[in-house]
């Protein structure tokens, strides 16, 4: 029997590792191809490995919540063939199981990062810094810089204060921080006799580091996959442990609202149209593309024709540089199952039309739902857009999912008496009436520029097509 070696795939350009949170084979399992073997969890994403084989599980090389590197062997599968030279070849297996994820080259990377961001005018272009580091694929703001949760654990567990672990180089993905980083600095530190407490276990070998880790680890398991630990108080108060996705949601709202100033404004916006317009185009619309057409769709479409009319809206701080995004690409806040949010992103909004912006909103909220969103899916956002409104809200103050400047949320649709200026004056009317509220940074987004850009989005809401053909 031949042996075929199944690594961890690619599944994204700044996503370098991944915490294995369940395996769904057994060793002396058959499995067949494309069947899924385990299933594992980067950032908020949660997703499975299947095998591009047949075969039978020889050996599993990670225990459950350890972290493992992107091209790491997770198991050992043994396949029909004399030996191990009659596998297929192993160095495909990253792209077999990476077939929705397609990896650009290093030509086209360096293409599509000169043409990412446009300098502004006056200020000298950006230069991304080495010590950046990433979150979601996006780089932070110079001197912010975020850590994967085995850095932070490691560092906690070692006595690393923050201001030392800001010192330490990245060698990852646009200079993120690493563990390998992180355990070379341990080392130094060892030997320059700063410390003689850091453990012997993490100069060992990789492997034995990640079992080292493991343990701590163990608390980030995939929720799908291990409860939340619920114990109960001497009072009979519940203390409820953070599940994984929940601890990095807390992470990233706590950095910024440290980060960002956030300012806020509202309007209200008479959407009666818009309305009466979906009324008369949602029934043909789903029997002609077999699904429905929401407001998510229509309010997104505006969102994106006021970022064309007002640039410096879609940016991202960097120290005292601003850097205005030539893509625009908006998150779309979505609830799970669980009671967590994740923020799948709709690529270059502007470019779509309104069907193909309709499709990408029902297949990510479809696939956030069902557990099934690649790595990919939220990276990149530019701006975000929330509909609190799915809940019986009429008006939120939403917090700016960072490294982005803005955020906009809109609440249910209600109607109410509104006065209508006519050739005859003025009456009351019964229209559908709709509040919008935007969150932005108010280092490099003012008021009047704030105020403008979300009245132009209910303009565009306001004045829309009745007549309009989908």
């Amino acid at each position: 029997m031949a042996i075929y070696k199944l690594l961890l795939p690619k599944m994204g350009e700044s996503v370098s590792e991944a915490t294995l949170t369940n395996w769904l084979k057994q060793v002396g399992d058959q499995i067949n191809e494309d069947d899924a073997v385990a299933e594992i969890a980067t950032d908020k994403v949660d997703s499975e490995v299947p095998s591009p084989v047949s075969g039978r599980l020889k050996e599993r090389l990670f225990e459950e919540n350890q972290v493992v590197q992107v091209g790491d062997a997770i198991a050992l599968i043994e396949v029909d063939g004399d030996d191990e030279d009659d596998a297929p070849e192993t160095n495909h297996v990253a792209e077999a199981i990476s077939t929705e994820i397609p990896q650009p080259t290093d030509e086209e990377l360096a293409e599509a990062n000169s043409n990412t961001e446009e300098p502004i005018p006056g200020i000298a272009q950006v230069e991304q810094s080495k010590n950046h580091d990433t979150l979601h694929g996006e780089p932070m703001q110079h001197g912010i810089r975020f850590y994967s949760p085995l850095v932070r654990n490691i560092a906690q567990h070692e006595g690393i204060s923050q201001a030392e672990l800001d010192t330490i180089p990245g060698t990852g993905a646009e200079g993120r921080v690493t563990k390998e980083d992180v355990l070379k600095f341990i080392q130094q530190r060892t030997n320059t006799g700063q410390s003689q407490a850091a453990p012997v276990e993490y100069a060992k070998p990789a492997e034995e580091t990640r079992s080292a880790v493991a343990a701590r680890a163990s608390q980030t398991a995939n929720t799908q996959t291990a409860p939340a630990q619920v114990v109960k108080a001497s009072n009979g108060d519940e203390i409820i442990e953070m599940d994984r996705m929940r601890r990095l949601i807390s992470d990233h709202m706590v950095n910024s609202v440290k980060t960002s100033p956030h300012v806020f404004s509202v309007v209200e916006a008479d959407v009666t149209g818009l309305v009466n317009w979906r009324n008369k185009v949602k029934d043909e619309y789903k029997k002609r593309e077999g699904e429905n057409i929401t407001f998510t769709p229509l309010i997104i479409e505006a969102i994106a024709k006021a970022i064309k009319d007002f640039p410096m809206i879609n940016v991202s701080v960097d120290g005292y540089n601003i850097i205005r995004k030539k893509n625009i690409n908006i998150g779309m806040a979505a609830a799970l199952p669980t009671g967590n949010l994740i923020v799948p992103v709709i690529k270059n909004v502007d470019q779509l039309s309104l069907s193909g912006i309709s499709r990408s909103v029902n297949d990510l909220a479809n696939r956030a739902r069902g557990n099934k969103l690649k790595p990919d899916d939220t990276q990149g956002g530019t701006f975000t857009f929330t509909n609190i409104g799915a809940f019986g809200n009429i008006l939120g103050m939403p917090i700016i999912n960072q490294p982005q400047a803005a955020i906009l949320a809109v609440g249910t649709i209600k109607k109410k008496p509104a006065v209508l200026e006519t050739e005859q004056g003025d009456v009351i009317a019964i229209r559908h009436m709709m509040y919008l509220s935007m969150s932005y940074d108010h280092r490099v987004i003012d008021g009047a520029l704030g105020g403008q850009f979300i009245r132009r989005v209910a303009d565009y809401l306001e004045n829309w097509d009745i007549n309009r053909v989908v």
